[in-house]
């Protein structure tokens, strides 16, 4: 991916492209590899980097979702377990099989949870990662050695997937570009363009890098831009209902001996009445999540104090070790773009995570809701109902055995590299220099091949999103800024006051992922 060749790409267009795609998420990146791929033409604009919003910040799970079968809602866990088994298809190098272990306090639980998770099992059908089973006390504590025993019955393992959600995003631009998408970050959409009869027929756009606005012209519009979905709503008419009731939720992470084996723990039920994750990722662990209502949305989510709180009183309930604050390596919040019901709002947990399509009076077609597990098919249907808007020959979906940038099942020894897939032996070849900091893998030679092939802008794309420093351990990765900032402003060409302001400011970020 080059910036400056999709940029010049976008503005010299001669004619509509067929599809404008404003959000760069894993809503927005899914459209434009499904489009690119039935052969349309393709535009999508971010007005910062790819992902950058709720799309890096999950619980890095690939799965059906057990709380939704426990609502009763079938439909989403059927789709999401197929969803779930094609994505480890087409995206192995990111995909893997994560084994999680439900313990069992209580009499009744084992029988319990042991049938609700074999007709998990049983959805999945082919596409299933392992089946689940009962486990004795022994068996569970050797599963997670350092799962609290006291009155510890045994546990039910089942299997469910396990990604890095950022580099999964970067994946998809790279294969959106590979099949003809012009896909560009740090261009904000200012505006929508309407035809004499009140029809949008495209975009109008500001290079954030330097200042210069343009317009795409398109035959379709599609907002898939999350929280900011009644932003984009509102270009095209200032008194719309809103739409999408933001929920938060924060995880933090802890050092890898908080939970030493391979297995992750699922806790059914939490005081408000959501599952809680504590999942082994990147020799760190992952523990979360809450379901906060916010009536306010942002880039950049913090975690309110009674929600690390909650989060470490429960990871206190079920961990022999109680994490305390300096133990906390980094904690993140990200927004869920929830589809808002026609009543009460209040509660967020209890809102379906479906996703929803609309089409204004105008043609703006907006996408909302659902979670990265169904990107693939929300894309799909997205597509399958802006080719009617845009009035272009309906061609069929092409992504369900689509292999996604990457792809390999090759082996790769250097495990810090796995993420990259069949890049990774480039990128082998470019790690001269060693690493940015002692305590984190991300070396000058991945700095190097982030600016060139994956259209890395700033510090924070790369410490953020193309290596997960930030969310890992937010300290090493503030002290290593100086060192990013130098080899990036080589790359792109910067002076040393650029390098400076990229480092104040990713200090300044990094700061709000410490506790």
């Amino acid at each position: 991916m080059n910036r400056d060749d999709a940029l010049h790409g976008i503005r010299g267009a001669t004619a509509p492209v067929d599809f404008c795609i404003i959000g760069g998420g894993a809503t927005g990146l899914g459209a434009a590899v499904d489009a690119a791929a039935r052969g349309y033409s393709v535009v999508l604009v971010e007005q910062s980097d790819f992902a950058k919003g709720t799309s890096s910040r999950s619980t890095k799970l690939v799965h059906g979702g057990v709380r939704y079968l426990q609502q009763g809602n079938v439909g989403l866990v059927l789709e999401a377990l197929r969803e779930r088994g094609r994505l480890a298809k087409n995206a192995p190098h990111l995909v893997t099989d994560q084994a999680f272990v439900i313990p069992n306090y209580k009499w009744w639980e084992g029988p319990f949870y042991g049938v609700g998770m074999k007709v998990y099992d049983g959805m999945a059908g082919k596409l299933g990662l392992g089946p689940s089973k009962w486990l004795s006390k022994e068996e569970t504590l050797e599963r997670i050695p350092t799962i609290e025993t006291d009155g510890l019955d045994g546990g039910v393992i089942y299997h469910d997937g396990q990604f890095d959600d950022a580099r999964l995003a970067v994946n998809l631009a790279q294969t959106a570009t590979q099949l003809g998408a012009k896909v560009v970050n740090y261009v904000r959409c200012d505006g929508l363009m309407k035809d004499e009869r009140g029809l949008v027929i495209g975009a109008r756009a500001t290079d954030l890098e330097n200042g210069e606005s343009f317009e795409i012209a398109a035959r379709c519009v599609i907002n898939a831009t999350g929280v900011f979905t009644d932003s984009v709503r509102r270009m095209e008419k200032e008194e719309v209902t809103p739409m999408v009731a933001a929920s938060q939720g924060i995880h933090i992470v802890l050092p890898r001996d908080f939970l030493p084996g391979d297995s992750a723990i699922m806790i059914p039920k939490t005081d408000d009445g959501r599952v809680l994750f504590a999942v082994p990722w990147h020799d760190c662990v992952v523990v979360g999540t809450t379901d906060t209502p916010m009536r306010d949305v942002s880039l950049e989510p913090r975690a309110l104090p009674e929600e690390v709180e909650f989060i470490m009183t429960h990871a206190a309930k079920y961990l022999t070790k109680d994490p305390q604050p300096e133990d906390v390596l980094s904690v993140f919040a990200g927004l869920r773009p929830l589809v808002r019901p026609s009543g009460d709002a209040s509660n967020t947990a209890e809102i379906s995570r479906d996703h929803t399509i609309v089409v204004s009076e105008g043609g703006l077609v907006t996408v909302c809701g659902g979670k990265w597990t169904t990107y693939r098919k929300m894309a799909e249907d997205v597509i399958d109902q802006a080719m009617l808007v845009a009035g272009v020959d309906e061609r069929p979906c092409e992504t369900v055995h689509l292999q996604i940038h990457g792809w390999t099942h090759q082996r790769i020894d250097d495990g810090h590299l796995a993420v990259y897939g069949a890049d990774a032996e480039a990128i082998r070849r470019m790690r001269a220099g060693g690493r940015v900091h002692p305590k984190l893998s991300l070396t000058l030679g991945e700095v190097r091949w982030h600016a060139r092939h994956e259209m890395a802008r700033t510090v924070e794309d790369v410490l953020a999103r193309r290596h997960r420093a930030l969310l890992l351990d937010a300290k090493s990765a503030r002290e290593s800024a100086v060192v990013v900032a130098r080899v990036l402003a080589h790359e792109l060409e910067k002076d040393q006051e650029w390098q400076d302001a990229q480092v104040e400011a990713f200090r300044e970020l990094a700061a709000g992922y410490l506790l």
